[in-house]
């Protein structure tokens, strides 16, 4: 067994939380910036649209035009640099790995009973 394989999946989120930490603290550092948390916020999320917007145009979404073969490797590159901003978007909100972590299992677990008809949240039943 490899090292890569004794590693869990909290660690391997912990290490990528301190790699975008990393590259965040030299770029504040180089580049001499300055923000409150509102304008990360703002910065960050327009960032998102912007990678989010590279994603769609790596795939076929236009249905009036001809389909063209998918560039895979264009297309995860895309959605790499969204997860780069959504690490730094947790980090600039005060969201550790373990507070992810644990905040995901639980919104998985109540959208699987919003599907399933037993959330309290309305809007859900099922008929």
């Amino acid at each position: 067994m490899n090292v890569r394989d004794r590693e869990t999946e909290s660690d391997r989120l912990s290490n990528i939380f301190k790699l975008q930490k990393a590259l965040d603290d030299r770029i504040i550092v180089d580049r001499g910036i300055d923000k409150t948390v509102d304008e990360w916020v703002v910065g960050i999320t327009i960032a998102m649209e912007s990678e989010i917007d590279e994603i769609r145009r790596e795939v076929n979404w236009k249905w009036w035009k001809n389909n063209q073969p998918v560039d895979q490797a264009a297309l995860q590159a895309e959605v790499i640099d969204l997860w780069h901003f959504l690490i730094c978007l947790s980090e600039k909100v005060g969201l550790t790995p373990d507070d992810v972590y644990a905040a995901y299992l639980e919104k998985n677990k109540e959208n699987h009973s919003r599907q399933d008809g037993s959330s309290d949240k309305e809007g859900y039943a099922i008929a």
